[in-house]
């Protein structure tokens, strides 16, 4: 009863408050809820996430050889969906064609306006389109919705690739910062360390397009939970000598499927 008439001072907190105000007002509380806002530590987060969600998506694959490209993409549909219908791979000209891993909606907006460039680029120029110029035009369009206000990144990256009139086979990789790079060999989603580690030891340059082929489909296998079949991988070429994009029948895709489990099967060479 001694204390019954003293009050509490203006400062004097219990330790649940201390603890809910600490947990709202942490040095990086609240920066992850706008884009155009860095965190103390040079950090935009919802870049961070937008990459998180490239890493949990479904396993894609590009490889250039030398008679062309090769995108192969893991991509499990429902029982009763039509094997025509893919969601993953994209045709964006002749030539060039495209697959990507994370949230795909936001894929097809990228496409449709690479689409419009290409189209646009035969009509002014009477020419097709080079590769580079595409993976730049959406590694620009990503590049903008990381810095305006009241926009969230795109949630996906894209293997862009084809074959060019002048340079040959190109592969190029876009992803949700804005930054594209060129690659030999790349693959994106979930498990792509490990696939590129795997494609870092088996990739040759002198690798024939049916090689690629094969050694795409490896990668799909060695970290999808289905080891057999190929209902769930899907395999587009563009051949340097035709210079058109063509997807492979699951009948084509079996054939080299085969071999793929074969080779991957074999034991590892044993160091001296």
């Amino acid at each position: 009863m001694q204390n019954a008439g003293k009050g509490f001072k203006s400062g004097d907190k219990s330790v649940g408050q201390r603890s809910y105000e600490n947990k709202m007002f942490a040095p990086s509380a609240g920066y992850d809820r706008a884009i155009t806002i860095f965190s103390p530590d040079g950090r935009l987060y919802q870049v961070e996430y937008a990459l998180e969600t490239v890493r949990r998506g479904q396993m894609a694959v590009g490889i250039r050889t030398k008679q062309g490209i090769v995108l192969a993409v893991e991509e499990k549909g429902r029982k009763l969906q039509s094997d025509e219908s893919v969601t993953k791979m994209f045709q964006i000209d002749d030539h060039v064609g495209a697959v990507g891993a994370g949230y795909i909606p936001d894929a097809r907006i990228q496409v449709d306006s690479a689409r419009v460039m290409a189209q646009s680029n035969r009509l002014i120029y009477d020419e097709p389109v080079d590769v580079e110029a595409i993976a730049k035009r959406i590694a620009d369009m990503n590049q903008q919705y990381t810095q305006y206000a009241g926009v969230r990144p795109f949630g996906v990256s894209l293997i862009i690739a084809g074959v060019d009139e002048s340079s040959g086979p190109a592969v190029f990789l876009a992803d949700p910062t804005g930054t594209y790079s060129g690659f030999h060999a790349i693959a994106i989603g979930q498990g792509s360390d490990q696939v590129n580690d795997y494609l870092e030891k088996n990739f040759d340059q002198n690798l024939s397009l049916d090689q690629g082929v094969t050694l795409a489909i490896e990668c799909i296998y060695l970290v999808s939970e289905d080891k057999s079949g190929t209902s769930h991988i899907k395999v587009a070429v563009v051949d340097s000598s035709t210079k058109r994009m063509k997807r492979l029948t699951e009948q084509e895709i079996g054939k080299f499927a085969s071999g793929a489990k074969t080779r991957s099967d074999k034991p590892a060479a044993k160091s001296s």
